[in-house]
């Protein structure tokens, strides 16, 4: 299975970029805004582990019991794992079985593609909208977790439907490109 990135050719980077110049811009903005949550999602792996790190000391060591750390750790990684799928998504990283991209004539593959993206992208949004509602019925609820830390699920929901509404742009800026002619080679970034 083929993502385009397994392998290091050693080259330098070729950027691909849309040949509609209002998709070009917007690609370009949301490829910003994914490497800007990138890092704040690598911070916050390196903080979730740092929290269950300290959870573990506290607990075995010091035989000091914590209400908070797994909430906290949890979140981190609720965010960090929703916040980034746009940015996999944007390197066609996620999960695809290619078995009928080898049988069907190209053209028909090329519709297929199409296709696919434009589901993903309606499926996305589907999420996408029940996400932000979740996130409003915690926020005006007061919503809370069971634990006796009790942080408020707005949080959690928040992250989720802003990563899924990044996700869902991204995929309608891949089905425009495809259906505007798809990219030119760009420079190396």
């Amino acid at each position: 299975m083929s993502h385009g990135f397994e392998m290091d050719t050693g080259a330098a980077p070729v950027r691909m970029v849309p040949k509609n110049a209002t998709v070009a811009l917007l690609t370009g903005a949301l490829d910003w805004l994914n490497r800007q949550v990138l890092r704040l999602s690598m911070l916050a792996l390196l903080l979730a582990s740092c929290v269950l790190t300290y959870s573990v000391v506290t607990r075995y060591l010091l035989k000091s019991s914590t209400d908070w750390q797994d909430e906290a750790a949890v979140f981190l990684l609720v965010g960090a794992t929703f916040m980034c799928t746009a940015y996999v998504q944007s390197l066609r990283g996620h999960v695809g079985i290619e078995a009928l991209a080898t049988l069907l004539p190209p053209g028909v593959n090329a519709a297929r593609l199409i296709l696919v993206d434009v589901i993903s992208t309606l499926f996305c949004a589907f999420f996408s909208w029940k996400s932000w509602s979740l996130f409003h019925e915690a926020w005006t609820e007061g919503q809370t977790t069971s634990s006796s830390f009790a942080p408020p699920l707005w949080i959690p929901y928040s992250l989720m439907a802003v990563g899924m509404t990044v996700l869902t742009v991204q995929l309608f800026l891949q089905s425009a490109i495809r259906l505007t002619g798809g990219e030119v080679r760009g420079e190396a970034q």
